[in-house]
């Protein structure tokens, strides 16, 4: 097999690996499919090759030595817009119980973590340390209960998210009611 053609499959590994990957797993995958010939020292020169290709191409990927392997990451110039993508998908997407646990603290707040959790009927330490990650929500202060427990209350990063000046503009309970929320007639 030409070098060319096995250079293409050790760049294939290293992409394919979701984490770092050595010169004795390329070895031992390589000669899984039948290339027998090959040893570290060609792997090695192999690798250099594959990692002049892609500085000399000025590609947005470089080939990295990291933990005792190799991997294809971003280059140090692009990760801020990589950040910021990060930042984006992470604002879109949540939950379910992240919604809910939103709700109640938007409503409620300043509230505790064990009157959220009374309300909703479960556990909502991993959804509350979501939601602060993503800063939805902050804390504000410490309850005068038994343990000082933490206050929460939604932060300025809320409002930009569902597009609101204060929760005074969130809906009122009245304003969701439906006819098919409702249980029998008005003047009963």
């Amino acid at each position: 097999m030409s070098l060319e053609r096995t250079a293409n499959f050790i760049e294939a590994l290293i992409f394919a690996s979701e984490k770092s990957i050595g010169v004795d797993e390329i070895i031992q995958v390589l000669k899984d499919v039948q290339l027998r010939n090959i040893n570290a020292e060609r792997v090695q020169r192999l690798i250099e090759d594959i990692r002049t290709k892609y500085d000399a191409l000025d590609l947005a990927l470089e080939l990295v030595y990291v933990n005792g392997g190799y991997q294809f990451l971003t280059r140090k110039e692009y990760y801020p817009v990589i950040g910021q993508l990060q930042i984006q998908r992470s604002k879109k997407k949540l939950s379910q119980s992240a919604l809910e646990t939103l709700a109640i603290i938007a409503y409620k707040q300043p509230i505790t973590k064990a009157e959220i959790e009374q309300i909703r009927g479960v556990n909502c330490d991993y959804t509350v340390q979501k939601l602060l990650e993503k800063e939805l929500i902050n804390i504000t202060g410490k309850s005068n209960a038994v343990g000082k427990p933490l206050l929460y209350g939604t932060s300025n990063r809320f409002m930009d998210y569902f597009g609101i000046n204060s929760t005074e503009d969130l809906p009122q309970l009245k304003d969701l009611q439906t006819e098919s929320s409702s249980i029998g007639q008005e003047s009963e």
